[in-house]
């Protein structure tokens, strides 16, 4: 007698290889694909490049970053050879040329996303096909402190609704349309708000860069219910750094003691009264907000982004990469 599927021992079920969009690769698998393309960083560009607390070395810039900068450049090629084919359907020859590829990096507060951003701009910029390679981070549509304040949301800074969603849309959508001249808010994290009069321009770049905690998330309804094109509607390719939030948050607080040291001094900085008390009240500061907003933030509204990228790239408690999981097409 033939048993049926339902009657299989529940190991047998247990061990059908599971569905998923993506391809997983460990660090050597991944490095193995950078293939002949050549390291064009010193040492001393990628210290300039990595974050306060971030550890990578030129060891890391060649096993991670050179790939996916070779990977970065085939997708460039071939998002302009589909671009071609469709204006040549639609009759259309010659125009959008041109149009800027735009590349997203999310991931949480203190992951290294920053410090993702920097190389791939600067690894990028060194191919010919594509020099112009502009970096924006959406700290410069975070909302006003005077507005944050007058809606409550101070104490939700860096959540969804703590940004102008629709304006930073709309600066990426002109830049996607191609626009000579796209022009963005300028964030300070000295004064820890917008500076006021001071923008940022974007001319016509190859490759825009648009960094973040909430790029990847969906578009909001309407109020007519109907669905909107939101931000990440607008990248060709997207990055979701990733790790454990409690390698996370050790993270985060090097980072905040180091900040102490140096930055929080300056007497124009928001911070300057952390450094007026001990150095335990002052991590016991960070500790509460690390706990109650940032890693809210990242549970609520961050990690369930990770499922949109193309690219997961997911670091060990030392912050090196250890495996990736790239989209299938």
């Amino acid at each position: 007698m033939i048993s049926s599927v339902s009657s299989l021992p529940r190991s047998a079920h247990r061990s059908r290889p599971e569905a998923t969009p993506y391809v997983d690769l460990t660090r050597a698998e991944w490095s193995a694909l950078r293939e002949k393309t050549p390291l064009p960083l010193t040492a001393e560009e990628v210290e300039k490049l990595r974050g306060l607390g971030d550890v990578i070395d030129l060891d890391e810039v060649r096993d991670i970053y050179l790939p996916l900068s070779r990977l970065l450049n085939l997708y460039v090629k071939a998002t302009d050879g589909l671009r071609g084919a469709l204006n040549t359907f639609l009759g259309e020859q010659g125009s959008q040329s041109g149009t800027p590829f735009v590349i997203g990096v999310a991931g949480s507060v203190a992951v290294g996303k920053s410090t993702v951003a920097r190389l791939l701009q600067a690894l990028l910029s060194r191919w010919p096909e594509h020099p112009r390679v502009e970096r924006v981070t959406t700290d410069g549509f975070l909302l006003p402190t005077k507005e944050l304040e007058a809606r409550g949301l101070m104490s939700r800074k860096g959540f969804p609704e703590s940004y102008d969603r629709r304006a930073l849309t709309r600066f990426v959508a002109d830049i996607k349309a191609g626009k000579d001249e796209v022009t963005a808010p300028v964030y300070s994290h000295l004064i820890y708000d917008i500076v006021p009069g001071e923008r940022l321009t974007v001319r016509r770049p190859d490759i825009l860069i648009v960094e973040g905690l909430n790029v990847l998330q969906p578009a909001l309804p309407g109020k007519d219910g109907r669905t909107r094109v939101g931000l990440a509607d607008y990248f060709d390719f997207s990055v979701y750094v990733d790790a454990r939030a409690e390698d996370i948050e050790r993270w985060y607080l090097h980072r905040f003691h180091r900040l102490r040291e140096t930055a929080f001094q300056n007497p124009s900085s928001y911070f300057r009264k952390y450094t007026q008390v001990s150095e335990d009240e002052a991590l016991d500061y960070a500790r509460t907000t690390w706990r109650t907003i940032n890693k809210v933030n990242l549970l609520e509204n961050v990690a369930p982004t990770r499922g949109r990228a193309t690219l997961v790239v997911r670091k060990g408690p030392d912050h090196k990469v250890q495996r990736l999981s790239l989209r299938k097409l």
